[in-house]
C-alpha cells in the first residue's frame, strides 16, 4: 500500500484537497482500489459541497464538519468510518440501519465495513 501524508488541519477544503486525494488514489496500490473508488464517487454524488484531504494514509471527506474518513489498513476490507463531527456529540443519534452494516466504534463514530464490490454496490 501507498503511504500518504497527512494534511494540516487548514488543508481540509477547496481545490488542492481534492487533488491532493487525486494524486494519492492514481498511486495508491490495495486490493479494494475499485471499491474505494466506488465508495468516493458515491459520497461525491450524494454531497454536493463536501472536500476531501489525505489523513492517516487515506482519503477524508469533510462536509460542514467531519464526515468520514476511509480506513484503508487492512488489505481485504475496507472500512468507512462516519464522524458526528470534530467535537464529541453528547446526544444520542439514530440510523434506521436495518441491515446491521453500522458498528458504533464510541459515541460519535460508526464504521461500515465493505470486504467486496458486492458489498459496497447492494448498500
Amino acid at each position: 500500500m501507498t503511504k500518504g501524508k497527512a494534511k494540516p488541519a487548514g488543508s481540509k477544503s477547496g481545490q488542492n484537497g481534492i487533488a491532493a486525494v487525486e494524486t494519492f488514489m492514481s498511486a495508491l496500490d490495495h486490493p479494494l482500489k475499485a471499491e474505494i473508488k466506488a465508495v468516493r464517487k458515491f459520497i461525491r454524488e450524494v454531497e454536493s459541497g463536501r472536500s476531501e484531504c489525505v489523513t492517516w494514509s487515506a482519503p477524508s471527506i469533510f462536509y460542514k464538519d467531519d464526515f468520514a474518513t476511509l480506513k484503508l489498513r487492512l488489505p481485504t476490507s475496507l472500512q468507512v468510518i462516519f464522524h458526528t463531527g470534530a467535537k464529541v456529540k453528547h446526544r444520542k443519534i439514530v440510523i434506521d440501519d436495518p441491515d446491521s452494516l453500522f458498528k458504533w466504534a464510541t459515541a460519535d463514530r460508526v464504521v461500515i465495513t465493505f470486504r467486496n464490490m458486492k458489498v459496497v454496490t447492494s448498500h
